[in-house]
């Protein structure tokens, strides 16, 4: 995607399509955030299935009046999507589902965006997980098919966080231009945002070992050639 001048001689990355975005990187003033969401018990345990679930919403310095909402499940599935060249899967394989609204209070539009989660990791409080975009409204059409990263912390009482990656994910195309990026799986920025309202939860458990490899299946007796087994 292209990056367009803004105010102040600034410049901004669409995140989701050229006139309208998902937390767009606008250039007002910042606003303080609200209060944080009230406390809740972190999860510690290390056995289990990893997990990361909540629906926030966030403060985003460069949009400090719009109102954007996080609402995602993410939950380990270990070596449940073979590929070519990863035949067996990757131990961080992942299901669920997150869906991303973006309301533009100079507009009164709201961007939304839904996708299927392909890839989680968790380390204590922390956990990035991906996603992969399946239905957008118009003007975000052109994530369809895209993966996305996010980022979480789950901090109790001094307030949880968490980030995305196309606030941050440029790269340079061959004409020198700053594009956005293409994200890997798991890959997402360090969780940047503080949530505001609602409140999130990690489960963590380490990453499970391989599994062991296939057996091959047993060779079958041929078939004794006829008359040659106790008749004539």
């Amino acid at each position: 995607m292209p990056v367009t001048a803004v105010r102040a001689g600034l410049r901004r990355v669409p995140a989701l399509t050229a006139t309208a975005v998902l937390a767009t990187l606008y250039c007002p003033a910042p606003a303080s955030p609200v209060s944080y969401a009230a406390p809740r018990t972190h999860q510690t345990s290390a056995a289990g299935t990893a997990r990361a679930k909540g629906a926030v919403r966030i403060f985003y310095t460069y949009a400090p009046d719009d109102e954007i909402r996080f609402t995602f499940d993410a939950r380990a599935a270990p070596y449940s999507r073979p590929q070519p060249g990863l035949p067996r899967g990757m131990p961080t394989d992942a299901r669920g589902s997150i869906d991303i609204t973006h309301r533009m209070t100079h507009t009164g539009r709201t961007s939304r965006i839904k996708g299927d989660v392909d890839c989680l990791i968790t380390g204590g409080r922390t956990a990035t997980f991906t996603a992969v975009v399946t239905e957008a409204t118009p003007d975000a059409a052109d994530w369809i098919g895209k993966r996305s990263g996010i980022s979480v912390l789950d901090s109790g009482r001094r307030g949880d966080r968490l980030g995305f990656s196309w606030a941050v994910d440029f790269e340079t195309d061959a004409q020198g231009q700053a594009v956005q990026a293409n994200v890997g799986t798991c890959m997402a920025p360090a969780p940047f945002a503080p949530v505001t309202d609602g409140g999130l939860a990690v489960h963590h458990a380490e990453l499970p070992p391989p599994p062991p490899p296939r057996q091959a299946p047993a060779p079958r007796l041929a078939d004794s050639p006829r008359g040659t087994a106790g008749g004539t």
